[in-house]
C-alpha cells in the first residue's frame, strides 16, 4: 500500500476508528498523490518568471483558444472557461455552495462540516460513496421504491447487496418499522452498513414528514449505539422542491452530529436544484463520526475522494462551474428561482387535484407525493410494462413502468392545462388492456 495511503489510515485510525472500519479496500488504498496537480499547484504562487508545468497552451498570459468557439462565449474571461479546474473543484463555487447549504439547511447552523467537492453530478458523487464504503458484499439499504441506476452503481460496479425496505405503509405513511426491520438485520450480519436516505424520493416523489424524518434519524442512532458502523447518504438530488407538508431541509443537517458510528455524506447539486441539468454540476460533502476543526477526519476522507477523481475523470468541467457561479451570484437568482418552483408546484398541486377526482378509481390508485418531479400510478387491472408500450404505440404517450405495477409519471416536464388530458388519456389507454 502507498505509504500516503498508509498515512491517512493512520489518522483514521487514531481519530475515529469506525471510519476506517467503514471504509472498502479500495476506500483504504487511496490518497491523492503529491505529483504533477501538486507541483503545479505550487508553481502557480511561486514561479513568478516562467510556469513550465501543466499540460495547457497558452498565448498572450491566457490559455489558448479557437475564436470561432469563443465568440460565443465572449462574455466570460478565457481563464474562467479552458484551462483544468482544481480536482475538488472552484474553491468560489465550493464556498458559494456551502453557503447556500447553510441559509437551507437551518440544523447545521453552528455544527462542523466539509466543504463540499465538485462531482461531474449527482451519479458520479454517488459513485464515489460507493467505492470508498463498498465491497462485494456490504449491503446497501434503501427504499423499495428506488432510483434504478442504483443497482448499477452500488450493485453491478461494486457488489454490493441490495437491502430494500417497504416504502409506505397501508396507510400511506412512511414504513419507518420497515426500514429499522432490515438496518436490524444488516447491523446484526455485517456490523457495518451504507444507507441511501433519497428525499424527494426518485420515483414516489415522497419526502417524509418532520416527524417521520426524526423517527428514521432514532432508528439510526439506535442501531449504532448497538454498535453498528454505519454510512448515511442524503441523495438530495431534488432538494428544495418541497411542495406541501413535509421536510424541509436534508436530514445531513442532524445527520453530522446524530453519533460518533455515524458517517454523514451528503450528494446534491446545481443539476436539478437550478435548472441546469445538462451542466453536470454536484457536490459531495462530508461530516459526522463525531468529526471537529480540529481532527482530520473530514480531511482523510475528503483527500481520499481527490484520489478517485484524479485517478477517473481527473477533475470535473471548467465552463459549467463558472456557468453556476455566475447563477448564484446574480442578483436575479432568488427571485428567479422562485418564479420556477412555482411553476413546479402548480403542476404537483394540479396533479394532485386530477387525480384526487374519483375518475379514476377504478384503475388504479396513488402513491403519496408531495415533493420533486415524479408521482407513481398503481394500476389495479393492467401491467405496467403493457400499458406504457400501449400508450407508446397508440397515444405518442411516455411514461415509466417501475415494476408490475407502478407506473411513473414526471408531472415536471408536463405543462399545467394539459395534465387532465394526460391522465384521461392514461386511463382510456388502461381500458383498452382491461
Amino acid at each position: 500500500m502507498n505509504p500516503l495511503a498508509l498515512a491517512l489510515n493512520k489518522q483514521l485510525e487514531e481519530e475515529c476508528s469506525s471510519a476506517l472500519d467503514l471504509l472498502s479496500r479500495l476506500g483504504k488504498e487511496l490518497y491523492f498523490p503529491k505529483g504533477i496537480l501538486t507541483q503545479s499547484a505550487e508553481a502557480k504562487t511561486k514561479a513568478h518568471k516562467f510556469n513550465a508545468t501543466i499540460g495547457i497552451a497558452t498565448e498572450n498570459g491566457e490559455p489558448m483558444y479557437l475564436p470561432c468557439i469563443h465568440e460565443k462565449l465572449s462574455a466570460f474571461k478565457p481563464s474562467d472557461l479552458y484551462g483544468y479546474a482544481p480536482p475538488a473543484g472552484k474553491p468560489k463555487l465550493r464556498n458559494l455552495w456551502r453557503e447556500k447549504m447553510l441559509r437551507e439547511n437551518p440544523s447545521l447552523t453552528g455544527k462542523y462540516f466539509g466543504t463540499p467537492i465538485v462531482t461531474s453530478a449527482l451519479t458520479h458523487g454517488l459513485s464515489i460513496v460507493a467505492d470508498l464504503f463498498v465491497d462485494e458484499g456490504d449491503q446497501v439499504i434503501m427504499a423499495d421504491m428506488m432510483w434504478g441506476n442504483y443497482n448499477l452503481t452500488f450493485g453491478v460496479r461494486r457488489g454490493g447487496v441490495i437491502r430494500k425496505h417497504t416504502t409506505f405503509t397501508e396507510s400511506g405513511a412512511y414504513h419507518i418499522e420497515a426500514f429499522r426491520q432490515v438496518l436490524q438485520s444488516v447491523a446484526r450480519e455485517k456490523g457495518k452498513a451504507v444507507v441511501v436516505l433519497n428525499f424527494p424520493n426518485n420515483p414516489s416523489g415522497y419526502t417524509p414528514s418532520v416527524a417521520e424524518g426524526d423517527a428514521l434519524l432514532e432508528v439510526l442512532r439506535q442501531e449504532a449505539d448497538n454498535g453498528c458502523n454505519i454510512v448515511a447518504v442524503t441523495d438530495d438530488a431534488y432538494f428544495g422542491l418541497f411542495y406541501q407538508d413535509c421536510l424541509k431541509e436534508s436530514l445531513f443537517g442532524k445527520l453530522v452530529d446524530l453519533h460518533p458510528r455515524i458517517l454523514a455524506v451528503k450528494i446534491d447539486g446545481a443539476t436539478k436544484e437550478e435548472f441546469v441539468w445538462g451542466f453536470r454540476v454536484g457536490f459531495i460533502t462530508f461530516g459526522g463520526c463525531a468529526a471537529t476543526a480540529a481532527s482530520n477526519v473530514i480531511q482523510v476522507l475528503e483527500n481520499k475522494t481527490l484520489g478517485i477523481i484524479r485517478g477517473t475523470i481527473s477533475n470535473c468541467p471548467h465552463p459549467s462551474q463558472t456557468f453556476v457561479i455566475e447563477g448564484l451570484r446574480s442578483s436575479d437568482y432568488e427571485t428567479q428561482k422562485q418564479q420556477k418552483f412555482e411553476i413546479m408546484k402548480s403542476r404537483a398541486l394540479k396533479t394532485r387535484q386530477v387525480l384526487e377526482s374519483g375518475r379514476y378509481d377504478d384503475a388504479w390508485s396513488f402513491y403519496p407525493f408531495n415533493s420533486g418531479y415524479f408521482m407513481c400510478l398503481k394500476l389495479k387491472n393492467v401491467d405496467a410494462e403493457s400499458l406504457r408500450l400501449h400508450l407508446l404505440d397508440h397515444y405518442g404517450i411516455g411514461t415509466i413502468a417501475i415494476n408490475r405495477t407502478d407506473l411513473r409519471i414526471a408531472f415536471s416536464c408536463i405543462e399545467e392545462e394539459h395534465l387532465p388530458e394526460l391522465f384521461d388519456l392514461i386511463y382510456q389507454a388502461a381500458g383498452d388492456l382491461s
